[in-house]
């Protein structure tokens, strides 16, 4: 009897395995595909060639599973810049733009949080300094660089209250960063032009055409006569509130 038990339980040992592969071993063999990417990726960042880190995270993103929410949403993050290095600067901003809000609806992590708003209004910035030099009107280039402030802004006061050293550490280059944005929107055309060009705007052209077409894309109303600068200062607000609401739940600061 105990001969047939042990016959039968090795004759299972195949199906044991069958099953491990396409059911949760699947879910590990997609990881490990998709940490493989993320590899690529970050040689290919280290190269400077970045168009191809973009596809490797875009591959990492394809392999990654549905359930690994947060480290999808790092993925895109990186991605996200990524592509901004590579001369996409107004597509990297709307990509961060839209992942800033399914960020806070999904309730990520707060510092992932912070991540991606501190890439997006470093994207905004960038946006604002190009259009300038090409030549956009003062409230288009302003309204990406008063929406830049406004993100720096809320970074710096949250990080500014945290008692956590590296935070508070992190505080200060927000702070910078706000100081940044202020002084470009009051520098003089002839002073920026006398600044060397960032590298995060070197391969990008037609910033503010393109910028131009996706405010009119997401303007859903058209004629109530608010500027973006004017949405997105009501905007952080509504997310100051809910990052406040969220860490007193939490427990934690952000």
């Amino acid at each position: 009897m105990r001969k047939k038990l042990l016959t039968a339980a090795w004759l299972l040992i195949p199906v044991v395995l069958l099953a491990v592969h396409y059911g949760p071993g699947q879910s590990g063999l997609s990881r490990d595909k998709a940490a493989l990417d993320v590899h690529r990726a970050v040689l290919a960042e280290q190269a400077e060639s970045w168009a191809e880190a973009v596809q490797h995270y875009a591959n990492a993103l394809a392999n990654l599973p549905a359930a690994d929410v947060q480290q999808r949403f790092q993925l895109r993050s990186a991605q996200a810049q990524a592509r901004l290095m590579s001369g996409e600067l107004p597509e990297a901003k709307a990509d961060l733009d839209g992942l800033l809000a399914d960020a806070l609806k999904n309730n990520v992590d707060a510092a992932l949080v912070n991540e991606i708003r501190a890439r997006l209004a470093s994207a905004e910035y960038y946006a604002g300094w190009l259009m300038r030099l090409e030549g956009a009107t003062t409230e288009e280039w302003m309204a990406e660089t008063e929406s830049a402030r406004q993100h720096y802004r809320l970074l710096a006061e949250q990080s500014s209250k945290s008692q956590v050293a590296a935070q508070v550490a992190t505080s200060t280059d927000y702070q910078k960063n706000l100081e940044a944005v202020i002084r470009l929107q009051r520098m003089d055309l002839s002073e920026l032009k006398g600044l060397p060009l960032p590298k995060q705007c070197k391969s990008c052209s037609n910033c503010s055409s393109k910028c131009r077409q996706q405010r009119a894309s997401a303007c859903k109303n058209p004629g109530e006569g608010k500027g973006k600068s004017e949405d997105a200062r009501e905007k952080i607000a509504k997310e100051k509130q809910q990052g406040a609401g969220k860490s007193s739940r939490s427990g934690t600061g952000s």
